[in-house]
């Protein structure tokens, strides 16, 4: 039978701690997200439709996007057990250089248009966790600005090549100048993707304000207060804008890159040079004998071609083709510290995140960048600790099952059933 009495003050007392209330909003609603979805739930409820949506959103079917992030969420790990991790090193050398985690931010444009800091939040950020940060030629922050921001850290440029060849030259140069270590020349926009919810909102540079975006801002001040007291936006590359980010990509971009442009910049550029947008195992070993320090698997954040091959599942073929004396990286659907251990243990070097970046930057601004890489931090300390390794190096293929949902069918058996 069970014994009962009459509650003691003093011991229920001691069983409700009260805890301090936030007075600061925006702390409060940071602290309260606990992964990257939340804070881009946040995000979303922060920002415009219009200007969420160019973050959040991909090329034509979104097909891409939602593959790569489906290929992370079928992950299947192994640990070993009886294998105490108490302390983990998050460490590792890329790219002739240190990085206290195994990722970086991604290069993004227009990223004054998601929140007004912009990429001089994402370089602050990355300078305090000693992560490398990467411009885009499409960013609206200048090089210089960013070095400003980042001046001891680790700065990385993305280059597109543009229909004005001495456009994209000089940029080289100046990057080059301001102290950027590596060159992300990139090779999977020769033209625009198209971004369907763009067009069907409207979305343009500058924004165009209509009924529509006007009813949108009524619940969304501050972005308006912020993007209309703050300076007008510079981008690094293009000096004069309007019309759609398509249009605008089409109006700049040059359909011929081809491998002599990569020679070209290859003579300009003084540091590290990777090849961005890489999306089969051949171009892969083509560009290792062609002498690039590194490559990034990535379908642009499915943003280019729908239906593109998934980074992640990408990764180990390509590992084995190139060998272990070759930089890799891969992009595209991290959202979870877990996903950048999986890249790493099935043969990555190093990873990016892009939007994982931006919904940090929606949410709060310079904090809310902060709070994205304490998130992903935590993720993957306690994902090597529960998978029992102390360290990257010790991280390897049979760690992680790839489990598959998209079988590729092969050519014998077409062949075969068309008989």
């Amino acid at each position: 039978m069970v014994q009962r009495q009459v509650p003691n003050p003093v011991e229920l007392l001691e069983l409700m701690k009260f805890k301090k209330p936030e007075l600061n909003g925006k702390k409060r609603r940071l602290d309260a997200a606990l992964t990257i979805d939340d804070l881009r739930t946040i995000a979303k409820r922060r920002t415009p439709k219009a200007a969420f949506d160019y973050t959040d959103g991909a090329a034509e079917g979104e097909l891409s996007l939602s593959r790569a992030r489906q290929a992370f969420q079928d992950v299947e790990f192994h640990p070993g057990i009886l294998r105490p991790a108490p302390d983990v090193d998050t460490s590792v050398d890329i790219l002739g250089g240190p990085s206290a985690l195994p990722f970086g931010i991604a290069p993004t444009g227009f990223t004054r248009l998601m929140q007004t800091e912009g990429e001089i939040a994402g370089a602050g950020a990355a300078a305090a966790a000693g992560i490398p940060f990467t411009l885009s030629t499409l960013g609206t922050t200048s090089i210089e600005g960013v070095k400003a921001a980042n001046p001891h850290g680790r700065n990385w440029f993305q280059l597109y090549v543009m229909r004005d060849r001495e456009i994209s030259y000089e940029l080289t140069r100046r990057a080059a100048a301001a102290g950027f270590d590596t060159l992300h020349f990139t090779v999977d926009t020769p033209v625009a993707g198209a971004r369907l919810r763009d067009k069907r909102n409207g979305f343009s540079i500058p924004p165009q304000l209509t009924l529509g975006t006007i009813v949108n801002a009524i619940p969304r001040p501050w972005w308006w207060y912020d993007f209309l007291t703050t300076p007008k936006l510079e981008f690094a590359s293009l000096s004069t804008t309007g019309g759609t980010v398509g249009e605008l990509l089409d109006a700049a971009m040059d359909p011929t890159i081809s491998y002599e442009d990569l020679a070209v910049i290859r003579d300009l550029w003084p540091g590290r040079i990777v090849i961005k947008g890489v999306q089969n195992v051949e171009d892969s070993v083509r560009l290792k004998e062609a002498g690039v320090d590194g490559i990034v698997l990535s379908n642009h954040g499915g943003r280019q071609l729908d239906r593109a091959p998934i980074p992640f599942h990408l990764l180990p073929s390509v590992r084995e083709a190139v060998g272990d004396d070759f930089t890799v990286m891969v992009d595209t659907g991290i959202m979870n510290g877990a996903d950048i251990v999986a890249s790493v243990a099935l043969g990555a070097d190093f990873t990016l995140i892009g939007r994982a970046y931006l919904y940090g930057l929606m949410a709060g601004g310079r904090a809310g960048v902060d709070r994205t890489i304490a998130i992903l931090r935590s993720e993957i300390e306690r994902t090597m600790r529960l998978l029992g390794v102390s360290s990257l190096a010790e991280l390897e293929p049979a760690h992680v099952t790839q489990l598959t949902r998209l079988v590729p069918v092969s050519r014998a058996a077409v062949e075969a059933n068309a008989r």
